[in-house]
């Protein structure tokens, strides 16, 4: 998630993603997309198993900035919001 390009970024794990993006864009998703205004759905992976997922999640939070951007403009290089592809 994201607010704009080259903006803020939050990486989160769900089982529902068109629930959570609705979630966070009424406010009610994390506090740290709340605080920053994320409501922009920048890139998504699907995997296998929820724990596929959180290994995922914890790997990505460790990257450097510049290593999500990296991936996020390989597949969305103009940080379009994906929520409508999601649906």
């Amino acid at each position: 998630m994201s607010n704009r390009k080259d903006g803020v970024l939050y990486i989160g794990v769900t089982a529902d993603l068109s629930r959570r993006i609705v979630q966070h864009r009424e406010g009610k998703g994390s506090a740290f997309c709340r605080r920053y205004g994320l409501t922009r759905l920048v890139y998504a992976e699907e995997h296998d198993s929820i724990e596929d997922a959180i290994a995922r999640e914890k790997a990505m939070k460790a990257w450097k900035r510049a290593w999500k951007i990296e991936l996020i403009e390989g597949a969305n290089p103009e940080w379009d919001d994906l929520f409508s592809v999601v649906l």
